[in-house]
């Protein structure tokens, strides 16, 4: 019997993570031109479209986050801060298109300019401040009881609204263009003053119910504004709670929230019940137009949200509309 003696088989080496990382290369152009701007070697599959952004941004310290935007197309859709790359439709080698998108501002700064602008232009109307109207009228009081009951819900409104921009929203590291921010404070100064001007004008005629129907509209204004405060306030929350993952708003114990039986964005719900209310309490045209033009913007903001819950969650629930109960 032979007795054969082998060598003892050395441990297999096992190949570190590093070593079967497959980095990527991201190929940075000029949306317009063409022109590549960057080349950026080894790139980590788990970045995200932000590390990228950042990484850009070392290269070109003019262009911060906020202004680039980036696409897999000339004239694609812009890719979000989270998304990752490996995930994204490309190969090891990805192009991206880059777009300046101009000065940007955080949206607490956008809140609190569209919101201070209507509060203090509304004011200057109501105390009838000189060459407004008649020099005989400046810093005259009107006869009517309603006009100051809308100064009081006017003012109450957008202070509202300040409150809710410091203390209540949570805001994303977005923001928004400069040249856009200056496009909307004209709209919502712009028809502030229109519906001031006639609202706090001293040929003014009260409502034609008289006091029933300005009171009437009070009540319905006060429930639409808590409301509307309440929804806020659970929006806020929800995002606030991160630790149970991403979640679609349900209603609480708050009566006011039960509106999430029925709709995706009760909040847009309430801010046109506000402006009803107060169309029907001055009875004044500019505020009118302002409330159609209003319900006809937060319809689309309401219906783009709608679309993204039901895209998300596959559990949304069946009988939610966008803004309008059962209708829209």
């Amino acid at each position: 019997m032979v007795t054969i003696f082998l060598p003892p088989v050395p441990p297999r080496r096992q190949a570190s993570p590093m070593s079967r990382t497959i980095f990527f290369e991201v190929e940075v152009l000029d949306a317009k031109t063409r022109e590549q701007l960057c080349f950026l070697d080894k790139v980590e599959p788990h970045s995200t479209i932000g590390d990228i952004k950042s990484l850009f941004y070392k290269l070109y310290p003019r262009w911060y986050p906020a202004r680039q935007s980036l696409t897999l197309d000339p004239k694609g859709k812009f890719l979000r801060d989270e998304e990752i790359l490996q995930s994204l439709p490309v190969g090891t080698t990805a192009t991206m298109y880059f777009k300046d998108l101009g000065p940007q501002l955080g949206w607490t700064t956008v809140f609190f300019a569209e919101n201070i602008g209507p509060l203090l232009i509304y004011l200057l109307f109501y105390f009838r401040v000189p060459y407004i109207y008649s020099d005989r009228c400046a810093f005259t009081s009107s006869p009517h009881k309603v006009v100051t009951m809308a100064c009081v819900c006017h003012t109450f409104h957008y202070l509202k609204r300040l409150i809710e921009t410091i203390f209540v929203h949570r805001f994303s590291h977005g923001s928004m263009p400069l040249r856009t921010i200056v496009k909307n404070c004209l709209y919502y100064w712009g028809f502030s003053a229109w519906l001031a001007y006639y609202i706090n004008h001293p040929l003014y005629t009260p409502p034609s119910y008289g006091e029933v129907q300005v009171h009437y509209a009070m009540v319905i204004f006060a429930i639409c504004e808590m409301g509307n405060f309440s929804i806020h306030l659970s929006l806020s929350h929800l995002r606030g709670d991160r630790s149970r993952g991403r979640r679609f708003p349900a209603p609480s114990k708050n009566p006011f929230t039960w509106l999430f039986f029925f709709v995706s964005c009760p909040n847009h719900t309430y801010e046109v019940g506000t402006w009803v209310s107060f169309s029907i309490m001055t009875q004044c045209l500019p505020v009118a137009v302002f409330t159609v033009l209003g319900f006809i913007q937060m319809t689309v903001w309401a219906k783009g949200k709608h679309r993204a819950y039901v895209r998300e969650f596959k559990d949304y629930p069946a009988v939610r509309v966008a803004i309008i109960p059962l209708i829209l």
